[in-house]
């Protein structure tokens, strides 16, 4: 039986779990109130209100626009003032009066935009005094919402955008426009369907947080526990046994999270502690939680919210892009997998104990049915049921099922908890809500994208390879200031038709940019999943953030394979499709030894080099290269073999003559 059978989960220090909380969500701020009393039960109420409101959406239709969109942003923003304070280190267990009154304003100006906006549809370019006095409102209300849990970074960006909107005539030739008054401004940001109440508010409220509520729910049910405790059946024997488990278990709790940080801190809870033990170091047992938890921003059926963000900028259905995900996201969590196997080899590491291994046949046998609501999820999709009509039944479905088993009923209190628990946690990503729409506003104002695509198209001078090169060097740098959904969003809006106008398919050219755009979890300075993890490990941040992006160097070579092979089907028949995957994986393999340098031993400068071609040739999509490739990593491995016994050959001649 698995020590997660036995007993609770190992928790980390005191003070690391401090951290862990901290760092929950993408960048959220690290002074979360912690309310008490009155205070937390109007916050609960409000979560699990919103909860209830959007599950019932979901599974029975959709109120009015302007309500479906106005609920989500005012309790958003509500929660977030009463949740955060206004400046780090002031954290308490109640909200000031400033708090309330920015609480309450919220409430207004969502409120008056669900009671207005008939008429607001109307007097479109001819709005009242009182449109543009609540719209300022609701623009700094947006603002100080991204100040207090990103930190100033977002908010800067979009007051960046926004002086763009206003000195248009004083920019550059190549982005110059007409320019608009600050009225215009802010009046569109507030008032069209291209603002605040803008495709993000409606991506998320439509689709992300249905989902959320069913990953609160699952891992209230138990799915957690099932998860790592087969991961550990698997592979817990293995070299280096519980980082592989931790490649597991993160894919596994990924398909259902859809969030890198969410899944680094609730795998990382029990694998970190499990590779340090078994002799990993601190910075390497977080770093590869960290990497593998990315694998679930790809893994479906549940992917990260920038999924859902690309049905409604391409148009096309979930069902596909969950389908053609499928064989990268198996790919990204084969190339972690692969080189923690070549750097437990590389330190000479084994598995765990067998009596801390739970059977296989055993997890199976009594907690199969922890799969059912993913199942049944999947099939619903399948069938061509909307992303949200699966998810609340999906949802639904984990209350029985957890009935199957004693030790994790749920009753009315914790279908509450996991109701309160979905709320809480669509903050992850629902404190961006504002300022995207804001920029998003100026960019569809302005005119930005078509410029952009001007501007990108010269500097790429035509080569796809620049031209992704250019994509991957802005994701990094909006990446260090903005959420992963954040920083697709806006180089989608703004690369995506350039890539496009180069020949890259519509859908391949988004899942370029999703790919990169991960990077901000992993790639210093700024790495939030990395940071989590480092705090988990109680390693230095900087060295796991680093290591992590070591691990995690498939999310630059995937894209490539984007663009210039068929591995998403946009392209080609079936038998070179097949062959395509076949190639990336024998490629995957090889790139797994590349990235760490070892085979039988640690290579040298020569033997990488080799590796490297040997790499290259086994991703070209052919099966003569990729027997060249196969080849010659075998007369490498060869090589390897024949040195490591002459030397052992001249060693015990050397013995014998002493």
């Amino acid at each position: 039986m698995s020590e997660a059978t036995k007993a609770p989960a190992p928790r980390p220090a005191p003070s690391a779990a401090a951290e862990v909380e901290a760092l929950k969500g993408e960048a959220l701020a690290a002074d979360d109130r912690h309310l008490q009393g009155m205070w937390r039960v109007v916050f609960e109420l409000m979560a699990g209100g919103m909860a209830l409101y959007y599950l019932y959406s979901a599974g029975f239709g959709s109120q009015r626009a302007e309500w479906h969109l106005g609920v989500y942003v005012m309790l958003t923003f509500a929660m977030v003032f009463l949740n955060f304070s206004w400046r780090p280190g002031r954290a308490k267990t109640r909200p000031n009066p400033v708090d309330l009154v920015l609480a309450l304003a919220s409430i207004g100006v969502a409120g008056y935009f669900m009671h207005q906006y008939e008429a607001i549809a109307y007097r479109i370019g001819r709005e009242t005094q009182l449109d543009y006095a609540v719209a300022s409102i609701a623009v700094l209300l947006s603002f100080e919402v991204g100040r207090r849990t990103l930190g100033w970074a977002l908010p800067i960006i979009a007051l960046a955008l926004m002086a763009y909107a206003y000195y248009g005539p004083y920019m550059p030739d190549l982005i110059a426009h007409r320019g608009y008054t600050l009225r215009r401004i802010v009046n569109y940001a507030y008032l069209t369907p291209e603002g605040i109440f803008g495709l993000m508010a409606n991506v998320l409220a439509t689709y992300v947080i249905v989902f959320i509520f069913f990953g609160a729910f699952l891992n209230r049910s138990g799915v957690g526990a099932f998860f790592i405790d087969l991961a550990l059946a698997v592979s817990g024997r293995a070299v280096g046994g519980p980082a592989k488990v931790s490649v597991l278990a993160s894919a596994l709790m990924g398909s259902i999270s859809g969030s890198a940080i969410a899944n680094t801190v609730s795998t990382g809870a029990l694998t970190i502690p499990l590779m340090k033990r078994t002799g990993f170091r601190p910075e390497t047992a977080g770093a590869v939680e960290a990497s593998a938890s990315i694998g679930g921003m790809f893994l479906p059926p549940v992917m990260g919210a920038g999924a859902f963000v690309m049905v409604e900028l391409t148009g096309i259905p979930y069902l596909t892009i969950m389908l053609v995900s499928i064989v990268p996201a198996l790919l990204y969590m084969l190339s972690v997998w692969v080189a923690v196997h070549f750097h437990a080899k590389s330190l000479g590491l084994k598995g765990l104990p067998a009596a801390e291994i739970p059977g296989l046949g055993k997890v199976l046998r009594e907690r199969w049915f922890f799969a059912l609501p993913l199942a049944l999820v999947v099939t619903l999709l399948v069938l061509g049921y909307s992303p949200g009509f699966a998810a609340f039944w999906g949802t639904v479905a984990t209350v029985p099922t957890s009935w199957l088993r004693r030790e994790t009923r749920m009753g009315p209190a914790a279908v509450w908890r996991a109701l309160v628990d979905g709320g809480r946690q669509t903050l992850v990503v629902g404190t961006t809500v504002g300022l995207i729409g804001i920029m998003l506003g100026m960019i569809s104002l302005t005119g930005l994208a078509l410029k952009f695509t001007t501007v990108f198209l010269s500097l790429s001078s035509g080569s796809v390879l620049l031209a992704i090169l250019l994509v991957a060097l802005a994701s990094l740098v909006l990446g260090m200031g903005m959420p992963v959904t954040a920083s697709y969003l806006v180089v989608a809006v703004l690369a995506g038709p350039a890539l496009v106008e180069l020949g890259i398919a519509l859908l391949a050219a988004h899942m370029i940019i999703y790919w990169l755009s991960q990077d901000s979890n992993i790639t210093p300075p700024v790495c939030v999943s990395a940071y989590a993890a480092a705090a988990i490990a109680n390693a230095d941040p900087w060295r796991t953030g680093w290591a992590s992006f070591k691990y995690a160097k498939m999310l630059y070579v995937m894209p490539l394979l984007f663009a210039f092979t068929p591995i998403l089907f946009t392209t080609g028949t079936w038998d070179h499709v097949l062959v395509t995957w076949f190639s990336a994986t024998l490629g995957t393999i090889a790139f797994g030894a590349l990235t760490v340098g070892y085979l039988r031993r640690s290579t040298t400068v020569l033997e990488w080099a080799g590796l490297a071609i040997a790499t290259f040739l086994c991703y070209h999509p052919t099966l003569w290269s990729d027997a060249v490739g196969v080849g010659l990593v075998a007369a490498l491995w060869v090589f390897q073999r024949r040195f490591e016994l002459t030397f052992r050959h001249g060693l015990r001649r050397l013995d014998g003559g002493t």
